[in-house]
């Protein structure tokens, strides 16, 4: 079995999905519209979750919620079922096959096998689409990979039934209804709305509020904790916006990239002005993550180079500030 589906490569799985989906439904929509409609960008700090015995910090909304918002917003309907039992949902992903469907997983990174080692960690809140199935194996487009893949039947009931933090539980999903028409306009200016609400949200661990938290408390990591934990909840925090999905530097890139599409759309210049300024902000992430990495490295010629970083992340968290209330006001 195989479902005529084109793979496209992207910068974040649950976009590229959403993207490779609509696009397969006759809706041309880019990886970045998906991601700024469906108003992924965020930064949340949760020290009183921990993830790898580090604080949990996410760079994006909870899985699911990027596609549920675009769906909403563009008046598209998507279905999703989870499963009690591996074999209910094998059937109906087998059913979809049948039906010609790609569909959408969510599914734990562990046991990807077509993931290099050092990428395959227990998170459980990676994408993908199945679109066919062979005797021995399912066809697979990972958006992150240049090209597709394959999963055998046994590693494919592994990774839908990851056990731990956002258990996918044989999570599949796919548009069941896409107009032939729909409204950008409105969609983006929500999206965009909702961004600057969530980042500028009066949350001490919230947005750019949340940014700085975090910067206060990178100060007192080494006195806190010792060197070799504090070095840990850094090489955490630098894996969990570099690496797991995209995170800091890469999200405002893909950003920058829909206010350019943004502006032509609503044509607003202010937003094409804007969407430099916020590459240059990614470009300040990237800096951040370099830098942390030499420390929790040992290779940072650097004294007190946990303050200096601190400071670091504290200007990226005031550039965002000023960043989003412009923003704001762009598309009132």
């Amino acid at each position: 079995m195989q479902v005529p589906f084109t793979h496209h490569q992207s910068a974040h799985c649950e976009n590229g999905v959403a993207s490779n989906l609509l696009k397969n439904s006759g809706l041309n929509i880019s990886e970045p519209m998906v991601f700024g409609i469906g108003s992924g960008l965020l930064f949340v700090y949760l020290p009183f979750l921990k993830v790898n015995h580090a604080p949990a910090i996410s760079y994006r909304t909870l899985p699911g919620q990027i596609f549920n918002k675009v769906a909403n917003r563009l008046n598209l309907k998507i279905k999703r079922q989870k499963f009690s039992s591996v074999a209910n949902a094998n059937k109906a992903l087998e059913e979809n096959l049948k039906k010609n469907i790609p569909t959408g997983l969510q599914v734990g990174v562990y046991h990807l096998s077509y993931f290099p080692d050092e990428y395959r960690f227990h998170f459980n809140a990676h994408n993908l689409v199945v679109y066919g199935k062979t005797e021995t194996d399912y066809l697979i487009s990972d958006p992150v990979m240049e090209t597709v893949t394959t999963l055998t039947h046994e590693e494919m009931d592994k990774v839908r039934f990851a056990k731990g933090a956002f258990a996918p539980r044989g999570q599949m999903y796919y548009p069941i209804q896409v107009p032939g028409n729909v409204d950008f306009k409105s969609a983006i200016i929500k999206g965009i709305k909702d961004t600057c609400r969530t980042m500028l949200a009066p949350m001490p661990i919230v947005g750019v509020r949340g940014i700085k938290f975090v910067s206060r408390r990178i100060r007192k990591w080494p006195a806190k904790h010792g060197v070799r934990k504090a070095n840990h909840y850094l090489a955490q925090m630098v894996r969990m916006q570099e690496e797991i999905g995209t995170g800091g530097g890469g999200f405002r890139f893909i950003y920058a990239a829909f206010l350019q599409e943004a502006a032509v759309i609503l044509n607003n210049e202010e937003l094409k002005t804007l969407s430099k300024e916020m590459t240059q902000i990614g470009d300040s992430w990237r800096d951040f993550a370099v830098e942390a990495s030499r420390i929790y490295k040992n290779r940072s010629a650097k004294e007190d180079a946990y303050n200096a970083i601190a400071y670091e992340l504290l200007d990226i968290a005031n550039r965002e500030e000023i960043f989003f209330k412009k923003l704001k006001k762009a598309i009132s």
